[in-house]
């Protein structure tokens, strides 16, 4: 009797635990219902199921939450709790909260101004392609802020970013290869990379590109 007790008792746990499960929402089915709350404007809503995936885990979540805190789009219950939770989705790997934290640490805002650690934050997004952060880690190795001055880890990260798209960043590429600062001089990546940031709307570049193709065409023209 006591070994079909204990066959009841359990068969009565495992169907408990498949009611359980089938009322499980995965964290991520949760966070996408908050953002459609979010863009419904259902602000109080959104927060609420960004906060329970956010427990759950799921660091876009946390992402989301710590920015409509930050926004004063919701209330914050605990101290610091947007920082808190941006500093959870930038540990989880979260290249945009990686940066966004980075941008804290830049300028101060809400912690003590760390250059040295916003240059890590910014190190860790670039790492994942995050252009913006590719761009602002290449500045602070250019000029030496939290990091050694370094003209060619600068061009690496200019790099990275120019050949992203990064319209400002292939200026400065272009610009290294015609000065031969970080980069060994080559007249034509230059015009290159000018043409690259001209085609973005850059009107300093396209300046750039006219006038190094004028002398280009100059060069060639007294050649002959």
């Amino acid at each position: 009797m006591r070994h079909l007790a204990c066959r009841t008792i359990l068969a009565a746990g495992l169907l408990a635990a498949a009611f359980a499960h089938a009322d499980y929402t995965p964290p991520a089915a949760v966070a996408q219902s908050a953002v459609g709350a979010y863009e419904a404007g259902r602000l109080d809503e959104a927060a609420q199921l960004f906060e329970r995936a956010a427990r759950a885990g799921n660091r876009l979540a946390q992402f989301n939450l710590a920015m409509m805190l930050f926004r004063k789009e919701a209330v914050e219950r605990e101290p610091d709790a947007a920082w808190r939770w941006l500093r959870r989705a930038a540990g989880a790997g979260l290249a945009q909260a990686q940066f966004n934290l980075a941008l804290l640490y830049d300028h101060g805002s809400g912690v003590a101004k760390s250059l040295t650690t916003a240059a890590e934050w910014y190190r860790r997004a670039a790492e994942q392609g995050h252009t913006e952060a590719q761009v602002n880690l290449a500045t602070m190795y250019f000029v030496g802020q939290g990091v050694p001055k370094d003209s060619s880890a600068a061009a690496r990260w200019y790099l990275a970013a120019a050949r992203a798209g990064h319209a400002g960043a292939q200026y400065i590429v272009a610009s290294m290869y015609e000065t031969g600062e970080g980069l060994a001089p080559d007249a034509a990546l230059a015009e290159r990379w000018y043409a690259q940031a001209a085609l973005q709307g850059d009107p300093a570049a396209r300046a750039k590109y006219e006038e190094l193709r004028a002398r280009h065409d100059g060069i060639g023209q007294q050649d002959h």
